[in-house]
């Protein structure tokens, strides 16, 4: 087991599920979000492509969402862009999976959602990792505002 991977598997607090690969570190070089394989190693699907593994990342949007900021969010962005990032996020994720693969296709957008918004950890996380996420700006904007990006 690598430093990183154990360094990722602390953050989590579990194994991961599936593969995966660091594609954001913060100042000190510490995983903050992972993208995952599109497939699991038995080949059931991964809806999730970005998940936001870092400390204090995780635990400011973990209190923006606990104040509501779900239904925010939701509110705040427009619906049809809102819809135009979850078609970008789940074309990003199909373009990772094998080219002979038959079986069963994640489906979804951000967090596995078709619609609306799920879960700001999700967008965020994309977000991060350059996703154009509208949710994922606005979540970032408001953690800047408290202080905590």
């Amino acid at each position: 087991m690598t430093d990183e991977h154990t360094r990722v598997v602390t953050l989590l607090g579990r194994e991961p599920r599936g593969g995966y690969e660091v594609v954001v570190r913060n100042q000190a070089g510490d995983p903050v979000v992972i993208r995952n394989r599109p497939l699991l190693a038995d080949a059931t699907p991964m809806p999730t492509l970005y998940w936001l593994v870092g400390d204090a990342e995780r635990e400011a949007v973990s209190r923006l969402e606990a104040a509501g900021g779900v239904k925010e969010a939701e509110a705040a962005v427009d619906p049809a862009e809102l819809a135009v990032a979850h078609e970008r996020y789940a074309a990003e994720r199909d373009t990772l999976l094998p080219s002979d693969h038959r079986g069963p296709r994640p489906t979804g957008g951000v967090g596995g959602t078709r619609q609306g918004v799920k879960c700001l950890h999700a967008h965020y996380a994309w977000h991060l990792a350059g996703g154009d996420d509208p949710v994922g700006r606005w979540v970032a904007a408001r953690l800047e505002a408290e202080g905590d990006a």
